[in-house]
């Protein structure tokens, strides 16, 4: 695999170099992997691996990948950010890390089983008792706490950094909710298709070996004579910062994403709140802190947990992973007792060291710190305090004076580590390939034989040079990791299913993510009626410049009144200030289509459908987030009212429209008719038919002249789809009632409201029943609303008053059918999304296991 060296992009990157860095060995040579993939990369050329990493950017950004950054410049929604240069690590070594990372899980798993057990480590006095006792991650009530296996803590991730000595250095621990392995998957799957060329002349090992034995792991947990488990991916919901890796792992490993307001304690058991009914739960992965997780036990004031979901734990009833209280762990002070814990427990020394640590609640390691505080990094012991590292180095005088004040007063609260030159590694910084420092999240998860190690992992690096800053809440970048080798050694494990499981062909839909999938539908339609009907309004405005007061202008105030009507935007152009917007109505059109705070306009519709799609994230298929970024860029555009104005407001609307149309056009294609289709399109069906009435209403509530009336006929026939149908039908020739006809009776025509009723009319008999009646309130809102509009006259329906002339048998049609209509709205909202189910007494005691 060898390669001729990459001279111009390797010497002038070693000409910048000084500290040591990945791409070397222990003697200052380039090691072969990394001399390969130089001489790839110098193939490309800079230019080319410059718009390869514009690619993956916009990559990125198209399968909706982000990480919130809190108070950040970009607000929520930050998109993740890839290097294209990957991080390459050796097979041989690899395996060395992964055994100490296995002895490293291990020592972890025994701590925690002795913390909250016999504390025989503070007994024997091998740490201090201020170690757990003054740990705020140290919570009594998850003492009793046990899984039904081998190892307590199941999931585990490690943050890794070469250090001076060559070898790889355990920098932080992990253990409550480790994150980063859904990004890990995410940043191998867009490498593979964008920089597929970069692997050439080497093997990178697989990923999904890791994500099989998850998948096992979880199972075994669930019960092995459970025939179809319920697993739940528990998220605290959209806004946390790596909601992204919920919604993504919870579809890739086929588990159902909930927050803690779908889930209740009843009877000793963990419900999910479905729109079949409650659902035991056996099995929570949970990605919220310990602190969250119960608001009975723990923390009073959280909305993010299960009310009673410990005391469903201690009896046996649900397995969560990992228990809550395992962030005991993350107490940085265990670092320097980690040598002493690993020769108790296992009488053998580290085969990882920890960066060197000093916890300052001991007098000889307190005066060292005090002495040594230019040479250190300060940190809080506690993870959870909000206490950003001090580099010694970096003070002035007086801010050194204080911190030592503070370490004296209150020593035990505080560790120092020591500052060191940990390695870089190649990074794409502004078109330059430059050294930047890199640490690596390693994963493992607990398996039958021990603990799985993925091949591979989450690199982050530092965006600034010469500085250790790589969370991803501080501008961190992130790498595909790159275990290789020359040859494959052992053949790569396949994902299996286990042979006694069988597979659950009713996947559960919690009430929270069937409201949104609703909305999704309603808030889709909405906008695309809101704007198609914005965009033939324009067009008429576009053919008579001249807009007045005379009759043959009549029809343009009462198409820009009915669009006040359709979107509710009152007063609009009913107010009493109608006469001046009727005049110069395109300010109103601007401000009706980019004002995201009015409700009822196009932003705020845009952006209330694009909330309601991220928080069922999970549902949605690559191709529609590709859509989904669409909508979004046009969501911007839209909101720019600078750039809204009469000349190119129509191209806009018009680009949105269309990629809302394929977004509804996608779904109907791939979508599988489960009962999450059948809400989205319910909602959908229930805003059109609504949309299409109110246009009906105010266009034909009142009777105009021929010549208006025939100009609103077109526009409602244009509004519908149909214009050129009727044309087929009737020729040139406009007329009320066979427009009527068309528009509400034709059941061939997928805009009537008949076809619309009758698609309404089935989605609702395929969604799960909740009682024992034949018919429920929503199917005999619907009934009624058909039979009015069948039993209804053409001829009688066109009728006018000649006094006030008011056609008042379709004006009152048009309303009672809305209004049921809007009844079954309220009728779903009630029977499917409803979050406040009463929670009975968790102490009562369980007379029968099965369900």
């Amino acid at each position: 695999m060898l390669t001729e060296a990459s001279v111009n992009l390797l010497q002038s990157y070693r000409s910048g170099l000084n500290s040591y860095d990945e791409i070397l060995d222990v003697k200052g040579r380039v090691k072969p992997h990394w001399q390969a993939l130089f001489a790839t990369l110098e193939k490309l050329g800079i230019d080319e691996l410059k718009s390869r990493n514009q690619e993956i950017i916009e990559k990125l950004r198209e399968n909706g990948v982000t990480y919130n950054v809190y108070e950040g410049v970009d607000g929520l929604n930050r998109p993740w950010q890839l290097d294209p240069i990957p991080f390459l690590i050796e097979q041989k070594e690899w395996n060395l890390i992964a055994k100490g990372l296995q002895q490293r899980a291990l020592l972890l798993d025994l701590i925690l089983r002795d913390i909250y057990g016999p504390r025989n480590l503070v007994r024997d006095a091998v740490i201090p008792a201020e170690l757990v006792f003054d740990n705020v991650g140290f919570s009594r009530p998850c003492a009793d706490l046990i899984l039904p296996a081998p190892n307590q803590l199941v999931m585990y991730a490690a943050d890794i950094a070469r250090g001076p000595d060559g070898q790889m250095w355990i920098v932080d621990n992990r253990t409550q909710a480790p994150s980063g392995s859904g990004y890990t998957l995410e940043n191998r799957i867009v490498m593979s298709k964008l920089l597929p060329e970069l692997a050439d002349g080497m093997y990178v090992s697989k990923l999904s070996p890791f994500f099989n034995s998850v998948q096992n792991t979880v199972s075994r947990l669930s019960g092995k004579n459970k025939e179809a488990p319920n697993i739940v991916y528990l998220t605290p919901g959209p806004n946390n910062e790596s909601y992204f890796e919920h919604a993504y792992l919870a579809s890739y490993l086929g588990y159902t994403l909930a927050q803690g307001d779908d889930l209740l304690v009843r009877d000793g058991y963990v419900w999910l709140k479905s729109i079949e009914g409650l659902q035991r739960v056996d099995v929570i992965i949970r990605r919220i802190d310990d602190d969250w997780c119960d608001p009975l036990e723990l923390r009073e004031d959280s909305r993010l947990g299960v009310p009673g979901l410990l005391h469903a734990m201690r009896k046996g009833n649900v397995k969560v992973l990992n228990p809550p209280g395992t962030s005991v762990l993350e107490n940085h002070a265990f670092l320097a007792f980690m040598h002493n814990i690993c020769r108790y427990f296992l009488g053998e020394d580290l085969i990882m060291p920890s960066v060197a640590t000093w916890w300052c609640g001991q007098p000889k390691e307190l005066n060292f710190v005090l002495n040594n505080i230019d040479k250190l990094i300060i940190k809080k012991a506690n993870r959870k305090s909000k206490f950003r590292s001090v580099y010694g180095r970096l003070l002035t005088a007086k801010d050194k004076e204080e911190l030592k004040k503070a370490l004296v007063q209150r020593p035990h609260e505080y560790i120092a580590q020591e500052e060191v030159s940990l390695s870089t590694t190649p990074s794409l910084v502004d078109g330059l390939i430059e050294p930047r420092y890199a640490a690596i999240r390693a994963f493992l998860v607990a398996d039958e034989k021990g603990y799985h190690v993925m091949q591979g992992g989450l690199t982050r690096s530092s965006p600034v040079k010469d500085r250790f800053v790589i969370s991803n809440q501080h501008g961190g970048l992130s790498k595909d990791t790159w275990v290789v080798s020359d040859k494959t050694e052992e053949i790569q494990e396949k994902i299996t299913i286990p042979v006694t499981a069988s597979v659950n062909r009713q996947i559960s839909l919690p009430s929270r993510s069937a409201e949104n999938l609703f909305w999704v539908g309603r808030y889709c339609e909405r906008t695309m009626a809101v704007v198609k009907f914005m965009n033939i309004v324009i067009n008429v405005l576009n053919l008579d410049r001249n807009f007045g007061g005379s009759s043959k202008q009549e029809h343009i105030k009462i198409l820009l009144q009915s669009l006040t009507h359709l979107s509710s935007t009152y007063p609009g152009f009913l107010g009493e200030h109608n006469r001046e917007l009727l005049n110069k109505p395109y300010q109103e059109i601007v401000a009706l289509a980019s004002d995201v705070s009015r409700q009822g306009s196009v932003a705020s519709n845009v952006d209330a459908f694009l909330q309601a799609v991220g928080a069922v994230r999970n549902q949605w298929d690559i191709e529609i987030w590709h859509i989904v970024d669409l909508i979004e860029n046009s969501f911007h555009e839209v909101k720019n009212k600078s750039s809204m104005n009469s000349s190119n407001i129509q191209k806009t609307l018009d680009k949105l429209y269309t990629s809302m149309l394929t977004f509804l056009g996608v779904i109907s294609e791939t979508m599988p008719r489960d009962n999450s289709f059948l809400l989205l399109d319910t909602g959908k069906i229930i805003e059109r038919i609504l949309s299409k009435i109110s246009i009906i209403q105010s266009n034909f509530g009142v009777k105009n002249e021929a010549n208006v009336e025939n100009e609103l006929i077109e526009a409602t026939l244009l509004n519908h789809h149909l214009l050129v149908n009727y044309r087929l039908v009737y020729k040139s020739q406009l007329n009320l009632e066979a427009m009527l006809d068309m528009v509400l009776f034709e059941k061939s025509l997928p805009y009537s409201i008949v076809y619309l009723l009758d698609s309404l009319k089935a989605n609702l008999d395929k969604l799960p029943e909740t009682r024992g009646e034949r018919l429920n309130d929503a199917q005999k809102a619907v009934l009624e609303a058909s039979t009015l509009i069948n039993l209804a006259s053409v001829s009688s329906l066109s009728q006018y008053d000649e006094f006030s002339l008011e056609r008042k048998e379709l004006f009152y049609l048009m309303s009672k059918v809305s209004r049921l209509i809007s009844s079954v709205s309220m009728t779903l909202t009630n029977m499917y999304f409803s979050h406040t189910v009463m929670q009975h007494s968790f102490f009562k005691p369980v007379e029968n296991d099965e369900i």
